[in-house]
């Protein structure tokens, strides 16, 4: 299986201590090509027909981003608006995800019990999620449970080496 990971952060090898290590551990992977579109797109501007031939070389695709105000960060929203066109992505014609898994790899700040509904943030992960499986859904692909790294500030080392383990086994199933 051939497995496509965006990576959308806008300072990953700057700020980023748990995406950066998860992406470094992904691109060692065989069978998994990784992307750092704001790398790829500084200006904002995507290669649409780059991107769409990516995906389409990828047997899964996972958007993997560390989770901002309850969503993405903005070239992921971009990316899916100028990428996911109808007619490509949806629509009669539209096939270019049937057939293919589709997943998310975030990270938050927060531990996980501020996720939950006694906590902070009053929801699960995968409620804050729920927007990524309704496009997986209208897309026709497959959706994978969210791979999720919990308490990004401030995580220890171990807990980033299990989570660099999980993820490789996540990536390769």
């Amino acid at each position: 299986m051939k497995t496509l990971v965006l990576v959308f952060h806008p300072s990953l090898k700057g700020q980023s201590h748990v995406n950066a290590a998860l992406a470094e551990a992904a691109e060692g992977l065989e069978n998994v090509t990784v992307r750092d579109e704001y790398a790829l797109y500084p200006d904002g501007k995507i290669d649409v027909k780059a991107e769409q031939a990516a995906v389409e070389a990828a047997d899964r695709v996972v958007f993997q981003f560390p989770l901002y105000w309850f969503s993405s960060p903005a070239l992921l929203k971009t990316w899916e608006d100028d990428v996911l066109e109808h007619g490509w992505a949806y629509g009669a014609e539209g096939h270019a995800f049937e057939g293919k898994e589709f997943g998310v790899a975030v990270s938050t700040g927060s531990p996980e019990s501020k996720y939950q509904p006694e906590g902070d943030n009053k929801f699960k992960i995968e409620q804050v999620l729920v927007p990524f499986q309704g496009t997986a859904n209208h897309i026709n692909a497959t959706w994978l449970k969210p791979f999720v790294t919990f308490g990004s500030f401030g995580i220890s080392d171990e807990a980033l080496a299990e989570a660099v383990k999980n993820y490789k086994d996540y990536l390769t199933k």
